[in-house]
């Protein structure tokens, strides 16, 4: 496990959560475009800290246009029961 990495993509992905959930209280005519938008970088970190979990250090400083693309997309060993 990369801990620092992984603290990272958690981290930036609770900033946006955080940051969504204080616009959406406070913005009565929130836009769905921007939701869109927090969510995809929400999904964006979490995927990238769940799927790269397992590559070396040199490997995430590298980070090729192919890790990033695998790397971002939903985890595909998660059952979230469906």
């Amino acid at each position: 496990m990369k801990k620092e990495a992984i603290l990272a993509h958690l981290r930036e992905a609770k900033q946006e959560l955080d940051e969504t959930i204080a616009e959406i209280e406070q913005d009565n005519d929130f836009d769905l475009d921007g939701y869109y938008v927090s969510f995809q970088h929400v999904y964006h970190h979490l995927n990238t800290a769940w799927n790269s979990r397992k590559e070396s250090d040199g490997r995430i400083e590298e980070c090729t246009e192919e890790d990033f693309i695998r790397w971002r997309k939903f985890p595909s060993d998660f059952d979230l029961g469906t």
